[in-house]
C-alpha cells in the first residue's frame, strides 16, 4: 500500500510538472491567403507571441478557410472550438453588432488618415467595447484596404450595374450598396467566389486587390474598376473567456505582440494592394480602368443616400461621429 502511494504521489507530481509544462494553445484561424496582409500578420504575431512568452503559447495557424468558413467562424470562437479570429468588420452586423455596419458604408472614409482616426481613437474602442456581451474581446483593427468592383464587363457608370449578379459579404448595408447601383447582391462566403465566378453564378464582386489577386478571381474576371468606393477591414478578436483566463503575464506579452503586429500590418497592407494590382495588370488577363474625379463623384451622388437609409440600422449619431473624425 505504502509502494501504491508513493508511486501515486510520484505520477501525480509528474502529470502536474508535464501540465504546468505544457504551452498554451491558440488556434487562430481565418478565410484568406497567408500572402494576404492579414495572413503576413498573422504569421508575425505567432513569431512575436511565441518568442515574448518564451514558448509558453503556442500559436495555430489555420488560414484559407481551412477549419470554419466565414458564417461559422464567429460560432467556433464562441463556442472556444478556436481562440482567435480576424473577420472582416462587416462580420459583426450578423452577430447583433450592427454598429460595425459603419465600416461598410460607401465613401465614409475619404483616406486612410481618416480611417484611423476612427479604428485608434474613442469610436473604435467603443466599437470593441460591445462585442464583450457577445463573449468576445476585440484587440485590435486590422487593414486591408480600399475596395475595387469587378465584372466580365467594363464598370464606368452606375448604369454599368444594372441586373448583374454582384457578390457580397452577408452585410445590410452592402445589399443597399449594390441595389443603389442597379445590381442584384448575392451573399457568398468567401471561399466560394472564385468557382461562383468561374461558373457565372455571379457576375462580379469588390475586393481589395490583394483578396482578389491571392484568390485568383482576376483570371475568371476580364474587367477591375479602381473605385475606392468602400473599405475593407478586420477586427482581431478573442474568445473572452479564454483570454480572461490567461495569466496576467502571459495576456500582456500577447498585447504587446499584437501591438507589433498590427503596426507591421498596417505598413504592409497598402503595399500589397499596391503589388497585387499592378501584378494583375502584367497578366494580360484583366482589363484595369481608374475612375476619373468626374465618375467617381457620380458614383458617390448615387451611393452617399445609403448613409442616410441606415441611420436606423447602424445609429445616426455614430455614422455623424464617424463623418466628423474623417473629415478631421
Amino acid at each position: 500500500m505504502k509502494l501504491q502511494a508513493t508511486l501515486a504521489a510520484l505520477c501525480a507530481a509528474f502529470c502536474l510538472n508535464a501540465s504546468a509544462q505544457a504551452p498554451i494553445v491558440i488556434k487562430f484561424s481565418h478565410v484568406v491567403a497567408i500572402d494576404t496582409p492579414k495572413g503576413q500578420a498573422a504569421e508575425r504575431f505567432k513569431q512575436l507571441a511565441e518568442k515574448g512568452t518564451n514558448g509558453r503559447v503556442k500559436v495555430e495557424l489555420y488560414p484559407n478557410s481551412q477549419l470554419y468558413k466565414d458564417k461559422e467562424e464567429l460560432e467556433a470562437l464562441q463556442l472556444g472550438a478556436v481562440q482567435m479570429l480576424a473577420p472582416s468588420l462587416a462580420k459583426f452586423g450578423p452577430l447583433g453588432v450592427k454598429e460595425f455596419e459603419a465600416f461598410d458604408l460607401p465613401f465614409i472614409f475619404p483616406s486612410k488618415t481618416a480611417l484611423y482616426n476612427v479604428t485608434e481613437g474613442e469610436i473604435g474602442k467603443g466599437l470593441l467595447k460591445k462585442l464583450e456581451g457577445k463573449g468576445i474581446t476585440g484587440l485590435a483593427f486590422w487593414d486591408n484596404g480600399f475596395k475595387v468592383m469587378s465584372a466580365n464587363k467594363p464598370l464606368r457608370a452606375p448604369a454599368d450595374f444594372k441586373g448583374l449578379k454582384m457578390r457580397i459579404q452577408s452585410s445590410k448595408v452592402l445589399d443597399a450598396q449594390m441595389r443603389a447601383l442597379g445590381a442584384n447582391p448575392q451573399v457568398l462566403a468567401f471561399s466560394e467566389v472564385y468557382q461562383a465566378l468561374q461558373t457565372g453564378v455571379v457576375d462580379g464582386t469588390e475586393n481589395p486587390p490583394s483578396n482578389m489577386y491571392t484568390q485568383k478571381m482576376h483570371e475568371v474576371q476580364k474587367h477591375v474598376t479602381v473605385s475606392n468606393h468602400g473599405y475593407l477591414g478586420y477586427a482581431v478578436i478573442v474568445n473572452k473567456k479564454f483570454w480572461d483566463g490567461l495569466p496576467p503575464d502571459i495576456r500582456s506579452a500577447l498585447d504587446k505582440a499584437m501591438k507589433e503586429a498590427t503596426t507591421f500590418e498596417k505598413a504592409i497592407a497598402q503595399r500589397d494592394n499596391d503589388l497585387a494590382l499592378e501584378a494583375i495588370k502584367k497578366t494580360g488577363k484583366t482589363a484595369i480602368y481608374t475612375l476619373s474625379v468626374k465618375e467617381q463623384a457620380e458614383w458617390r451622388r448615387l451611393l452617399l443616400p445609403v448613409q442616410k437609409d441606415m441611420e436606423g440600422r447602424i445609429g445616426k449619431d455614430l455614422i455623424s461621429a464617424i463623418n466628423k473624425e474623417a473629415a478631421k
